[in-house]
């Protein structure tokens, strides 16, 4: 995949089909912590009135095929925020979401000035989560064992983090 037809973008609603393609796929929203969405209306509302701080959709030729979020902490919390990604599964493998992680990177830090760390909780039986993470410049700190209750089970997590200080790689 050429580099240059992948962009970052606020969401528009003219994106509702692109986003229901993608969004309505389990394979996609299995890992993920928003909910399979089912109708266009879903989509809709997804669009307009997401509580997520910080959200762009992934676009190939600007046509949305996924989703990069970051939620800032707040009060002691505030020095960090919590990235996660998603893509459709006809680009999986092109290396469109570590373009699109590492791209978001310096948007997130200008936006939110006092965030000197990003970090990303992934199911730590996704290893393909952990390579777009390794490959958009995370360092991987550890797993955390049990850790939480995702879609009705209890999850094992990894553990990456991003600093403001680091590198992106090219």
């Amino acid at each position: 995949m050429d580099s240059s037809r992948i962009t970052l973008r606020p969401y528009r609603s003219t994106d509702v089909d692109d986003l229901l393609s993608w969004a309505s796929d389990d394979r996609v929203t299995r890992s993920i912590h928003f909910s399979t969405l089912i109708s266009k209306d879903e989509a809709l509302t997804f669009i307009d009135k997401s509580s997520i701080p910080w959200r762009r959709s992934i676009c190939i030729d600007d046509r949305s095929v996924g989703i990069v979020v970051a939620r800032p902490g707040s009060g002691d919390d505030r020095c960090r925020a919590e990235v996660g990604y998603a893509l459709a599964v006809e680009y999986w493998g092109q290396g469109i979401t570590p373009k699109a992680v590492k791209m978001s990177i310096p948007l997130i830090l200008e936006e939110f000035p006092e965030i000197v760390r990003l970090q990303a909780l992934t199911d730590a039986e996704n290893k393909a989560s952990h390579r777009v993470l390794e490959k958009a410049g995370f360092i991987k700190e550890g797993m955390f064992r049990k850790y939480f209750y995702f879609k009705g089970e209890i999850k094992d997590v990894v553990l990456y983090s991003f600093l403001s200080t680091d590198s992106i790689p090219s």
